[in-house]
């Protein structure tokens, strides 16, 4: 595998910026054209976890993860740490920020537990886990790790596990550390948590994150499923916050291809009737991003809501939720992110806002404090997931009806963001404005931006009609300079047809060699160098970067849109791939050796007069 030097990089990161502008200037039709036009400062890619998980985790302490907020900071800013495991662990190049999103239910009280402290130990179920845990054979510890996280998910934990006092003391611990690793201009260390409602074991997770530090973070204690599971209530609570402390947040809704259908109702839940007005008002001005790739599974599409994206079945999670009920067909409309962004346009003309309307972020959701998301570097979902021989055929998840297996685990993903400074305020303001784009590991570089009349808009924008003019996208990705070479851009499109029918499709817009589009409107494969003896690869296939000017051939100025960029590599080696070589192990053939990672931008939307 080549490797770039530092310096190299930053030539190449040079040369894009240039490359931009060049771009965008042949859109402008007064002026040259730029993205930062109207911003304050110059903006540039800040790449970061957004949902990482430590000891003071329920289910993650459990689970073995020993490593704490503190050691999750520093490996995350590029220090080299140990891991539970005792494994010496560094990533090839630091983040610029992270956000630690432990549960906030019974958050700190499993470290506790496992420690002895009589407190936690005077219920019967948790004497259980203590003994099961501590000094339990490896099959008594997986089935009360299993029994914990059952706990955790079905709002089963004892209540001895749930004391304010303790809470407080641990959470204004959790922000202080924050704040102690804050370190603006360099690296940002964003207060956050995970509300962890799964009604019935369907994950309707959220991940909070805020614009403050720990002296307003501290004056409430995060909100918790075991108060209440529904999102309409936590969407209260951060209103609540806003109110009495002055301070700011907004929410992700965790990857939703375990919530069996509820993650973008077009029924509620909790009252069983259509949403209403003021729901879809309320769910978009408090979750403005989405989770759409992390370790358990990627959510953009599913192969049966696209039959026609060649691309669509990627590292699919697809068996059922936490409590072992089986997936349906009819309830994958209502977890990914494609199918949601099209039902929100349609939402919107009944209700007058757009519930769906997110933009795209990537995490790692791992539970061993350490964000890994490279191929190569991949430290698993959970402590005891860490690599390992025999990790690909270990059982990460054991629910009635099915099992998962460790090499399902998808080496996913990070969060880029678009802001003007390396700090918790601009960081916040550009995700706030969907300005973000997610990956599945790698450090793409993308901008995708519309020009349409006198608007110009950014990823994450909106764009109102002009006659009947259609938007020009300028589109343009750089390779990681430490990874692999580009196949292509593909614009994915999502519309309501004239008789309300929801609409997608993907176009290939620009892409790398001598390829041509055939009478399918087909695109040939870019081919693969991929290695999987010695897990390795050449670049010399596909392109070190791709840009276009393109507009929708198949525009209709009377139909509400979304378009967003998917950027794919060419084939690359899968996590399993570098296991395999590096332990000398045969897996078997049902097990994935290559993949085509990939960048997701946040949507831009086009709407009619």
């Amino acid at each position: 595998m080549r490797r770039i030097s530092c310096l190299m990089a930053a030539v190449i990161v040079c040369q894009f910026i240039l490359l931009c502008n060049t771009v965008f200037a042949a859109v402008g039709e007064k002026s040259p054209y730029s993205p930062n036009a109207n911003a304050a400062g110059q903006k540039q890619v800040l790449w970061g976890d957004t949902h990482l998980h430590t000891n003071l985790s329920l289910d993650a302490r459990a689970f073995g993860v020993t490593l704490d907020q503190a050691t999750a900071y520093r490996f995350a800013r590029g220090e080299q740490v140990t891991s539970s495991n005792g494994l010496q662990v560094k990533l090839d190049r630091p983040l610029d920020f992270l956000v630690i999103t432990d549960h906030s239910d019974a958050m700190g009280t499993m470290q506790e537990l496992i420690a002895g402290n009589k407190r936690f130990l005077r219920d019967e179920v948790t004497r259980g886990w203590y003994e099961k845990l501590v000094n339990g054979s490896a099959a008594e510890k997986l089935a009360a790790r299993m029994q914990v996280m059952g706990a955790l998910t079905d709002g089963s934990a004892p209540r001895v596990l749930f004391n304010e006092r303790f809470f407080r003391g641990i959470w204004r611990e959790h922000v202080k550390t924050a704040d102690a690793f804050n370190d603006p201009g360099r690296f940002t260390a964003m207060i956050g948590f995970e509300w962890t409602s799964s009604p019935g074991g369907s994950n309707l997770h959220r991940n909070v994150f805020y614009r403050d530090g720990a002296r307003q973070a501290q004056k409430l204690l995060p909100f918790t499923s075991s108060e209440s599971d529904n999102p309409e209530d936590l969407w209260r609570w951060m209103a609540r916050y806003e109110r009495d402390t002055g301070g700011r947040m907004l929410a992700a809704a965790h990857n939703g291809n375990i919530s069996n259908g509820l993650m973008f109702p077009e029924i509620n839940p909790e009252t069983g009737e259509p949403l209403t007005a003021d729901y879809a008002k309320t769910r978009a001005r408090w979750e403005p991003l989405y989770e759409v790739t992390q370790i358990k599974g990627d959510g953009e599409t599913h192969r049966l809501l696209s039959k026609n994206d060649e691309f669509a079945d990627y590292e699919t999670w697809d068996k059922g939720n936490f409590a072992g009920v089986l997936k349906q067909p009819a309830m994958l409309q209502y977890e990914y992110a494609r199918a949601a962004l099209t039902r929100g346009l349609q939402l919107e003309k009944s209700l007058g806002s757009n519930p769906f309307q997110f933009g795209m972020i990537g995490a790692t959701d791992s539970h061993t404090a350490l964000a890994t998301a490279g191929e190569d570097n991949f430290f698993g979902k959970m402590a005891y997931m860490e690599p390992s021989a025999g990790r690909w055929q270990g059982v990460l998840g054991d629910v009635a009806g099915y099992k998962i297996l460790g090499w399902e685990m998808a080496a996913s993903g990070y969060t880029a963001v678009w802001a003007e400074k390396n700090t918790r305020e601009a960081i916040f303001d550009a995700m706030a404005r969907r300005e973000t784009y997610a990956t599945t590991g790698p450090r793409i570089i993308v901008t995708f931006d519309a020009v349409l009349g006198q608007q110009q808009v950014a990823m994450g924008g909106e764009l109102a009609a002009a006659g009947m003019i259609a938007p020009t996208f300028a589109i343009a990705a750089l390779k990681d300079p430490q990874g692999a070479n580009l196949d292509r851009i593909q614009v994915v499109k999502g519309w309501v047809d004239s008789v309300g029918a929801a609409q997608e499709r993907v176009f290939d817009v620009v892409w790398s060699g001598q390829r041509s589009v055939d009478g399918a409107g087909k695109l040939s494969a870019v081919g693969s160098t991929v290695n999987v003896a010695n897990a390795s690869y050449e670049n010399s296939i596909g392109a070190s970067r791709l840009q276009v000017q393109w507009r929708d051939p198949t525009f209709d100025a009377s139909a509400s849109a979304y378009y967003y960029a998917r950027v794919l590599e060419i084939p690359t080696p899968r996590w399993t791939s570098y296991d395999a070589a590096y332990y000398q192990t045969i897996m078997s053939e049902d097990v994935l050796m290559a993949t085509q990672e990939r960048a997701y931008t946040s949507p831009i939307w086009y709407r009619p007069n």
